[in-house]
């Protein structure tokens, strides 16, 4: 396995980011992100947060497991990665991890309206400083979120508020994942994270020192992509790559811990609200020619991914 030696690096606060956004995302598919003004002490916090949940005890994680709004402690052996296009997934993905989605009250709008997946989050009471951590990580994240839109609104040519008005509010993920040592006699399709490309906007990756993400390279080999001291790994996910007609490229990647020990790892994934519908923007489609991709409605979209993936979901639907 080799590493990535030519991760491009964006800086959203130097002249022409946006361009090299676009360029970067086009070309690799993935970047380090560097300049994005989230305070060290936050993600050194909710690193913490993460190593305090995941020492818990079997039956605390377990009293607050996951729920039907996608919300909660998923438990290592109970999720499958069944869509993925890259590899015959069969095996559950290695990992357990805490899950919190947007925090909506749950008599507020969001759930009044119905809204796919809306309501409040499940948080370990055991651990009185968690949702604190958490929840100001979150809010650093969504004021980065709605940055990088105006990038790429502006890398893509279209016009300010085109994207950013789906995200009235977004849809967000923040999860807390755990990967144990991989056992040196596993078989190659034993994956942390099988291969699989994300199906939201944008993807904001802290990792620890342990490494162990791969991504496969625009000639289609993987590689190792080493962690890198203040910076997040960005990619981009299903629904930009069908937003921009496919000029945007969304990242196949997967996880092996190889490092012999512990990973541990904190994604937050940046998405249009459940009510959005997805079509090509006119700007992305070449003159003469029609939009690659169908329309699809993304609160539609997850459910399907959701109870194609998870047990627990599948548990509830009868699948």
């Amino acid at each position: 396995m080799r590493a990535v030696s030519t991760i491009p690096t964006i800086d959203p606060t130097v002249p022409g980011a946006a361009a090299r956004l676009v360029d970067a995302y086009a070309t690799y598919g993935f970047a380090h992100l560097v300049g994005h003004g989230v305070p060290e002490d936050l993600v050194a916090a909710v690193f913490r947060a993460s190593h305090e949940f995941h020492a818990s005890a079997a039956e605390q994680k377990a009293s607050i497991a996951l729920d039907e709004r996608h919300r909660g402690y998923i438990a290592i052996d109970t999720s499958t990665t069944r869509h993925s296009p890259l590899a015959v997934v069969t095996k559950p993905n290695q990992s357990e991890s805490f899950i919190a989605l947007r925090e909506d009250p749950a008599g507020g709008e969001q759930v009044r309206a119905g809204h796919y997946l809306a309501g409040p989050n499940q948080w370990p009471l055991w651990l009185p400083g968690f949702r604190p951590a958490l929840e100001a990580y979150q809010r650093a994240m969504v004021a980065l979120g709605m940055r990088l839109i105006g990038l790429v609104e502006e890398g893509l040519g279209c016009a300010p508020g085109e994207l950013s008005r789906h995200f009235a509010p977004p849809t967000t993920w923040l999860r807390l994942l755990h990967y144990p040592p991989r056992p040196a006699s596993a078989p190659d399709d034993l994956y942390g994270s099988a291969p699989h490309i994300d199906f939201g906007f944008l993807t904001l990756l802290a990792q620890d020192g342990a490494g162990g993400l791969e991504v496969q390279t625009p000639d289609g080999q993987w590689a190792a992509v080493p962690p890198m001291a203040g910076a997040f790994v960005m990619n981009v996910g299903e629904m930009l790559h069908r937003w921009s007609n496919g000029v945007l490229r969304a990242t196949p990647h997967r996880v092996y811990n190889r490092s012999g020990g512990d990973r541990y790892s904190v994604p937050f994934f940046f998405d249009p609200h459940v009510s959005t519908t997805i079509a090509p923007l006119a700007v992305c489609v070449p003159a003469g020619e029609g939009p690659r991709f169908e329309p699809v409605h993304f609160g539609e979209f997850l459910r399907g991914r959701l109870q194609g993936s998870y047990l627990q979901h599948q548990a509830r639907t009868g699948g």
